[in-house]
């Protein structure tokens, strides 16, 4: 049966790059494989066209494969009409959405989503996009247009732009923004003058190879939102969804980059919170624009809604970013779509243009499977730690990665009282646990006790905190139920840190020195400290690594029970050493601090129960001292090498050692093993070695997640991963309480 061969094309030459990777990595995720061919492609900044390989499309950054990708099949754009059917447009940006894409892929007769070439070089254009809608009617923020020249002499030209914003009754605060770039990049809010020249030059410079012309725009006040609107083929009409109100994190002015793509950091409301006069108000708006500016099949419009009730257009965009928790599938989700009904609605719609390639496509019909072919998986995720917006993302992950055909998915939502919650797809693709929680109602609810009448596995998708230490796995235990990861002992010992290396340490395995102090002696400390003894607790640490001599610092100083980065910091006297502790006791009554080690830092996924498997290592590479929240999860930020840059026989004694490792603490299903490695230059042994900081029992599995990188490198693609998780659950409780709690009832009701 043929397929339509659907290439879905990320990356590109903006610097919107890293948002593209997210947003194309999502669509392929998503697409309907039994309609269509998945074709990944990937475009490097320099312009040259790649076939991505599938064991790279699940990095966290594109720096962890570029410099690869030459190794790799590169594509003639002339030759890409013989590989693909329909191009998915999933970059953005310059080169992307501003009509050159679209230029190309016309001249060169290729199928593709979205707006045509007017309207997408007049939609990137933020002054002519102004311009265009300003003479049609629409409100949009007065301001004003700085040139390049102007701002590159800003020491001449300073008393006249203020006086070209005060003629135009521009006061403080305002908005600078470069007029054709998106994602917030190179925007700042600013409250006086002396801010002026700051902003406009990290506007006007944000893109690295070229500078350009510069918006100074009122700042709006009221209520922002972002509208996607699609078009109905059918119809023949536009209609928009639900839109959602953007609320800005207290200290921050606009809806910055972190905000939008950190998970958990924004806060949104679908629908927006107002009434239903306003919100068609808002949505016949969108269409209007949508329209004015000739957009194709889908838009996503950016505004304010002001106190008065008018409704001010600030930035028009073509296509919609598509990562998991985007706009677009948030406001789908309240259409009853899911991620892969409004994916394939946007092709089916573009299909409506191209008839010979509607004609020519043959649609398989998807398996229709009964509730006795699948197994039924409850996947938790959320709870109370300091790692529950992490949580939600690999939750997310874990339901849409399950194989259809294969699992019933019910999305488990754990609240901070870690009480149970069945979501609907509206709330799965909410962005954060907080709008989860003020979601909920009662009828959701369900308990603990009911998971073995609603499921046959549970995937365990929280992190730290009770989802990690041990307790649901106890839970679970005592419900009879299989379930993914180790098992209550391993996961409660590899939650803290200080027991895990203390056990490791005792197994003949390398870790660092360290001290475990409680929040009790810390505070006897600083009494005696403020009597005048100042040198007891740093004797108390020189004690803990007696094999160092001279000076203690740096140290590492961390929770000895959390994870995902949270309070760690370096420190390098003892002054940062005293705030560092500080800190971390405001929340915790125990602080782990162990010795600065140097070498390769690395990162090891490892799959399998009594025989693991140790994945290719991946090296961490940090642009500070210690690996940062943001490096982990904001997409961009942070980099792996995978494999990492060692030779063959370091690479296998990397593996051997973490094998070993997870063989002892006794882990079950996966893990990942964080570590160094230090060749017999950087050990104090003079021979290599690997030293363990720390095991991960329920690692990230969101969608960039390094362990996916792993995988994907022996040809594991992350939905067989997940399954091979299940199975591995399945495989090490198939003799367990549940199996055993069903032999004595069948022998009961024999009886009987």
């Amino acid at each position: 049966m043929k397929k339509l061969r659907v290439g879905v094309l990320m990356g590109g030459k903006s610097i919107e790059r890293e948002v593209s990777f997210n947003s194309g990595r999502t669509v392929c995720d998503h697409l309907d494989t039994t309609q269509y061919e998945i074709i990944p492609l990937f475009q490097i900044q320099s312009g040259a066209l790649f076939l991505l390989p599938e064991n790279f499309l699940h990095r966290g950054k594109i720096a962890d494969f570029e410099n690869r990708l030459e190794k790799e099949a590169q594509i003639a754009w002339d030759d890409l009409k013989e590989l693909i059917d329909f191009c998915y447009i999933a970059v953005h940006g310059r080169f992307a959405e501003d009509g050159t894409l679209q230029g190309i892929l016309e001249v060169l007769g290729i199928a593709y989503l979205g707006t045509k070439v007017f309207g997408s070089a007049a939609g990137m254009n933020k002054i002519v996009q102004k311009k265009i809608l300003g003479a049609q009617g629409i409100h949009v923020p007065n301001g004003i247009i700085l040139s390049t020249d102007e701002i590159t002499n800003f020491g001449k030209t300073k008393n006249k732009i203020v006086h070209k914003l005060e003629n135009n009754n521009l006061t403080f605060p305002l908005v600078v923004k470069p007029h054709k770039e998106g994602s917030s990049l190179g925007v700042s809010v600013i409250f006086d003058k002396d801010e002026l020249f700051d902003a406009l030059k990290l506007a006007s410079f944000i893109h690295p190879y070229e500078k350009q012309a510069v918006l100074v725009e009122e700042k709006i006040e009221g209520m922002e939102f972002s509208c996607i609107s699609i078009f109905d083929a059918k119809k023949q009409k536009w209609r928009s969804m639900p839109p959602t109100e953007v609320v800005h994190d207290t200290g921050t002015y606009f809806h910055d980059y972190k905000q939008k793509y950190m998970p958990g950091k924004s806060t949104e409301y679908t629908p927006a919170r107002t009434t239903k006069e306003t919100i068609k108000k808002m949505q016949k708006a969108c269409i209007q624009v949508t329209e004015i500016l000739d957009f194709k099949t889908i838009s996503r419009i950016d505004g304010f809604v002001t106190k008065n009730n008018k409704i001010v257009i600030i930035d028009p965009n073509t296509l919609s970013g598509m990562g998991p928790a985007s706009f677009v599938f948030r406001e789908a989700a309240h259409l009853g779509m899911s991620h892969t009904d409004i994916i394939n609605h946007l092709i089916e719609t573009e299909l409506e243009n191209y008839p010979m390639l509607k004609k020519e496509k043959i649609l398989q019909p998807s398996p229709k499977l009964g509730r006795a072919d699948r197994l039924t998986v409850a996947v938790l995720f959320g709870g109370n730690s300091n790692e529950k917006e992490i949580s939600l993302e690999s939750g997310r992950n874990v339901v849409y990665k399950l194989s259809p055909h294969k699992y019933k998915a019910i999305p488990l939502f754990v609240d901070k009282n870690m009480q149970l919650y069945q979501l609907e797809q509206k709330q799965l693709v909410l962005n954060s646990t907080k709008e989860i929680q003020a979601s909920l109602t009662q009828e959701q609810k369900a308990k603990w006790n009911d998971l073995a009448t609603i499921a046959d596995f549970v995937f365990i998708g929280l992190h730290g905190g009770l989802g990690e230490n041990g307790s649901v796995q106890g839970t679970l235990e005592m419900l009879g139920l299989p379930y993914n990861g180790s098992s209550v002992l391993a996961s409660a010992l590899c939650m803290d840190k200080y027991k895990t290396n203390e056990f490791l340490k005792n197994n003949g395995f390398v870790v660092p020195k360290n001290l475990l102090l409680t929040k009790n002696d810390w505070s006897g400390l600083t009494q005696e400290d403020r009597q005048g003894n100042k040198e007891k607790m740093f004797e108390i640490l020189r004690q803990a690594q007696d094999e160092r001599e001279g000076d203690i610092f740096p140290i590492i100083v961390k929770p000895h029970d959390d994870g995902c980065s949270m309070m760690v910091q370096k420190v390098s006297n003892k002054q940062e050493l005293k705030q560092a502790l500080n800190t971390i006791f405001v929340q915790k009554n125990h602080a782990f601090l162990e010795e600065y080690i140097t070498g390769m830092e690395l990162t090891v996924g490892l799959i399998g129960n009594d025989q693991p498997q140790a994945l290719p290592p991946s090296q961490t590479v940090i642009a500070k001292d210690i690996l940062s929240i943001e490096e982990k999860f904001l997409p961009g930020a942070g980099e792996n090498q995978t494999p990492a840059p060692l030779q063959k026989e370091e690479i296998l004694f990397v593996q051997k050692t973490i094998e070993n490792a997870y063989k002892a603490i006794g882990c079950k299903g996966y893990a990942r093993i964080d570590c160094f490695y230090q060749n017999e230059n950087q050990s104090p042994t003079k021979k290599p070695r690997v030293v363990i900081l720390e095991i991960n029992t329920l690692p990230g599995l969101t969608p960039a997640t390094c362990i996916f990188h792993q995988a994907a490198e022996i040809g594991m693609r992350p939905m067989d991963f997940i399954d091979t998780i299940v199975q591995l659950g399945l495989e090490e409780h198939k003799n367990g309480i549940r199996e055993k709690n069903r032999v004595v009832c069948n022998k009961l009701q024999k009886n009987i």
